[in-house]
């Protein structure tokens, strides 16, 4: 190859390498604002410049407002800017290559700008006019530049912004193959915001009650960690206030489940009033008529208080029947607390008492007093139900009072299986920070990443099985490389027709067994969504559906299977296919796909290495 805007073969695959890394880390962002820091960097990088910007356009301010800075910066310029932003009247290229991406459906082209006041036929693609020519290049002089590219950023149709870089006076000026590259930057940069924005619907999903708009009962647990953590480091006080909405059935019955919602409604903007008077609390609602308020260094005398005046404005709330309240707080004589599963027994036993007892007012723990009252009945209610605790606190040897342990949760935690994409999300990105956290000196490899997120999924839908499939780079055959078998399905010739005999159980696990060996192999030509996923999509399957593709319906046959959820992706180290199998007993996986899709990039964002021979 020759000449000024030819790329050598190795520049090109140094630049394809870019464009992945790229993608690997805005996968990994856990913001917006991460995402572009990621993709600012990773662009100065790869075009070999001096600094980059990404900007975002503001529709209803009418200004194009710098989101971040990376590289050399000039004088008033600032990684992340406060307010750093521009009329977007004087960047009339955005609206320019809008028309012509929504005219022709081709990407909008990037546009070189140099330091010198040239005539625009001289400015590389650009679409502008002289002033606005001369006006950019007196910029690039003032900031002691050559010249800056800059390439629209496109999302979901709309304008977005653009990323922008610039070179310093010593470096030669962009040139058109650069601008072709950075309009593929471009469009990566809106791939990763897509996904970003997936990511940020899914949390505010995995965290709040969409009832009520409080926080729910992932939040808490989130939380919870977080202030014991605190407390169990510099004691600082946590209080755990737990109320159950009285009369909610009735209601429903006799008025319908409307005035339910409605009743509920109007105790969570109560909940929240309180929640203001205690500054840092979490006011939720943890699943049908229970709710709690989370607190965080206030005094417990404090928190009694706040529930006190709660439970006297529950009971003016129209058609209700006031609330049966249970208090725990670490600033009161309940023993040592370690776990968030001890706080909220002692809270829940506690809400126990003062429903039991119709009390009008909030029941603590620690504070009973009178004749024979001493040890606390509400501690030794809590510490009853729990078979796990001792006195001195600690538990038992693992039992669930350590870290994570959830076999034996309260009982408004819910099922140990759920479809929810947002627990889901919290699930298994909590699974991949422990597994991180437990590597610390030795991260783990593409494909452990990939079996916890399998694993911890499987675990939430009841899956029947996983497998983790491998394709080496440039070549269209699948492995299996890893798997697990939770239960055996009737197999293909006795699905559905109850038990199943040991005969026809081992029919089918000798059929399984040739599609789940490690060493399977399969010609990605003859599997169309497999092939699409393993490039970083998604696909649902159940059997007998219309228009199911013959070859992966045949996977389902053969392994005795009734649907499966599938998501791909590739790194550096090559393709990789997650896939769940399901049975009759496995919840709906359809759903799902999305939220797998996007955990398998961020488990694909991590170091790469291909699997082990």
């Amino acid at each position: 190859m020759s000449g000024p805007d030819q790329v050598t073969a190795t520049g090109l695959d140094r630049r394809l390498q870019a464009v992945v890394e790229m993608a690997q880390d805005m996968a990994g962002a856990m913001s917006a604002l991460e995402a572009v820091r990621a993709a600012a960097a990773r662009a100065t990088t790869a075009l070999g410049a001096t600094m980059a910007a990404v900007s975002v356009w503001e529709r209803e301010s009418g200004r194009l407002r710098v989101l971040v800075n990376h590289g050399e910066l000039a004088a008033g310029e600032e990684e992340i800017p406060e307010d750093e932003s521009y009329p977007v009247a004087d960047f009339p290229e955005i609206v320019t290559y809008l028309d012509e991406h929504w005219s022709t459906g081709r990407l909008p082209r990037a546009w070189i700008q140099t330091a010198e006041d040239l005539l625009p036929h001289a400015v590389h693609g650009h679409p502008g006019g002289n002033e606005f020519c001369r006006e950019r290049a007196a910029g690039l002089r003032r900031r002691g530049r050559s010249c800056c590219l800059v390439a629209p950023i496109v999302l979901h149709g709309q304008a977005w912004g653009e990323l922008y870089l610039a070179r310093s006076e010593a470096l030669p000026v962009f040139t058109d193959a650069d601008a072709q590259y950075a309009t593929l930057l471009a469009a990566q940069i809106s791939a990763g915001l897509a996904q970003t924005e997936r990511l940020a619907d899914l949390r505010r999903l995995a965290f709040t009650d969409p009832l009520t708009g409080l926080a729910n009962r992932r939040a808490v647990d989130a939380r919870l960690e977080t202030a014991l953590a605190a407390h169990n480091r510099d004691n600082t006080v946590v209080s755990l206030v737990v109320c159950d909405v009285n009369g909610l059935k009735r209601i429903n019955d006799q008025h319908g489940h409307e005035m339910g919602d409605r009743l509920l409604e109007r105790f969570a903007n109560q909940l929240s009033l309180a929640g203001a008077k205690l500054p840092g609390s979490l006011a939720a609602r943890l699943g049908g008529d229970e709710f709690c308020l989370l607190a965080e260094g206030q005094k417990s005398d404090e928190v009694v208080a706040v529930a006190e005046e709660l439970c006297a404005k529950a009971l003016q709330l129209a058609d209700g029947e006031g609330v049966a309240c249970g208090i725990a707080s670490t600033g009161d004589s309940i023993g040592p607390v370690s776990t968030s599963d001890r706080l909220f027994r002692l809270a829940d036993a506690a809400q126990y008492r003062a429903k039991a007892s119709r009390a009008a007012h909030p029941v603590v723990a620690g504070r009973s007093h009178g004749p024979g009252l001493s040890p606390d009945p509400t501690v030794l209610l809590a510490d009853a139900a729990d078979p796990h605790h001792r006195a001195d606190g600690r538990g038992k040897p693992g039992g669930s009072a350590g870290r994570g342990a959830h076999g034996d949760r309260r009982r408004f935690r819910g099922a140990a299986h759920s479809a929810d994409p947002g627990q889901l999300l919290t699930a298994v990105l909590g699974a991949l920070d422990q597994e991180s956290g437990a590597r610390v000196h030795h991260p783990a490899d593409t494909l452990s990443r990939l079996a916890t997120v399998a694993e911890t999924t499987s675990r939430l839908l009841d899956a029947v099985a996983w497998w983790v499939s491998y394709v080496p780079p440039g070549s269209r055959l699948m492995r299996t490389t890893q798997h697990a078998v939770y239960r055996m399905t009737s197999g293909p010739s006795t699905r559905g027709e109850g038990a199943v005999s040991p005969g026809a159980a081992r029919r089918a696990e000798s059929q399984r067994a040739r599609i789940e060996a490690p060493d399977a192999v399969f010609d990605l030509q003859h599997y169309p969504l497999t092939r699409r996923a393993v490039r970083g999509g998604s696909f649902a399957l159940r059997t007998g559906a219309v228009g199911n593709d013959p070859g992966e319906e045949a996977v389902l046959v053969v392994g005795g299977y009734r649907g499966m959820v599938a998501a791909g992706g590739a790194n550096p180290a090559g393709g990789w296919l997650l896939e769940l199998f399901a049975d009759d007993a496995t919840l709906p996986l359809g759903q799902v796909a999305p939220a797998l899709r996007s955990l398998v990039a961020v488990a694909l964002s991590g170091p790469a290495s291909p699997p082990p021979n």
